[in-house]
């Protein structure tokens, strides 16, 4: 569900990159005040695990088209809505700059879709509401799968919306609508069977883990050492080797812009798409998530699965290392802004 540039025109995207750029801002103030040593690595290991795992396309039966785990509403689950929509924010930015995945212009727009509407919308206003406070094994699944099966609907709405609000590609409202909604659905039934899993597995290693991102209150100070360690190397392995046997099928948005206008990519109508291409031709590492020829005649990727595992590795390390050094930023600057100014010093009042 990563848009591309392509269909997204460059007031709807400066827009949504606003939108977003708030959303951190205002994210980054809330988690500041209680952030503390174990959150942070697990931002870090989940925003890589993370990483890994939507590198892996799983096929949609009978639809010649595959899907992702989107994450969103497993990182609320497991950070609260702000550590996780930051922590997803990480990964996207990492994904357009460094592996050409999702337009640069668009970066506003996926964050938006795939972080703020699972993490600010479905999981307060669906999640919280049908897992209550008993949190029994049949209220979990349900509001796990259903909470997944709705972000997987309002999600691919608003890349409808967003697109054809755009005016600048040949994709009619209705039709897109039409063959976006049915296969999300499908993609949005697995996501849930997939954080089911994964929540199941945490309840039963740190279920103090979830009641504090439940109750939208910062990590305790408890031992989180294994669950980091098992988190990463989830990520490695995620990344590294079983990003080989991801499906070759088209996601689901490019499954319906392909139903809708035969072809699987759409070329950017302005200067601006054809500056911002250049930017991330330049910017990306390893685009595709493969080690590109450097002559016409060579194969695309003539490393083939070792080109996928250095990605999935490379892509690792940018995402923890990144969301890692924002979490020490955060901290540090929380620290500074509470730190008493000596007697007697109360600023020049200029």
């Amino acid at each position: 569900m990563h848009m591309a540039d392509a269909l997204i025109s460059p007031p709807v995207g400066a827009a949504m990159w606003a939108v977003s750029a708030a959303t951190i801002a205002y994210s980054s103030a809330k988690i500041r005040k209680g952030l503390d040593d174990h959150v942070t690595p697990l931002m870090g290991v989940l925003g890589a695990f993370l990483f890994a795992a939507q590198m892996i396309n799983f096929s949609i039966p009978a639809t010649g088209s595959s899907g992702h785990l989107g994450g969103g509403l497993l990182l609320a689950i497991l950070l609260g809505p702000h550590a996780a929509f930051l922590t997803l924010a990480s990964v996207l930015v990492v994904q357009a700059l460094f592996f050409a995945d999702g337009g640069i212009l668009a970066l506003g727009c996926n964050i938006f879709n795939i972080g703020f509407i699972p993490a600010f919308i479905v999981y307060p206003l669906v999640y919280k509401q049908l897992i209550g406070t008993a949190q029994n094994s049949t209220r979990q699944k349900t509001a796990i799968i259903l909470s997944a099966m709705i972000a997987l609907q309002l999600g691919p709405l608003c890349v409808v919306l967003e697109t054809c609000l755009s005016g600048i590609s040949a994709l009619p409202f209705s039709t897109f609508l039409l063959f976006m909604q049915p296969i999300h659905l499908a993609i949005g039934i697995v996501e849930g069977i997939i954080t089911l899993a994964i929540v199941s597995f945490v309840r039963k290693a740190r279920p103090e883990i979830l009641l504090d991102a439940l109750a939208a209150r910062p990590v305790d100070p408890h031992p989180v050492k294994k669950l980091v360690l098992a988190f990463l190397a989830a990520a490695i392995i995620t990344g590294g080797l079983v990003s080989w046997f991801a499906s070759e099928n088209p996601d689901g948005l490019e499954w319906a812009i392909a139903k809708v206008t035969g072809q699987e990519a759409l070329q950017g109508a302005t200067g601006i798409h054809t500056a911002l291409a250049t930017l991330q031709e330049k910017s990306a590492l390893l685009p595709d998530y493969s080690i590109k020829a450097k002559t016409a005649a060579a194969p695309t990727d003539p490393y083939g699965r070792w080109g996928t595992t250095a990605s999935g590795l490379l892509g690792v390390l940018l995402t923890l290392s990144g969301i890692t050094l924002s979490g020490i930023a955060l901290r540090k600057t929380a620290a500074l802004s509470r730190k008493p100014l000596p007697s007697g010093e109360y600023g020049s009042g200029r």
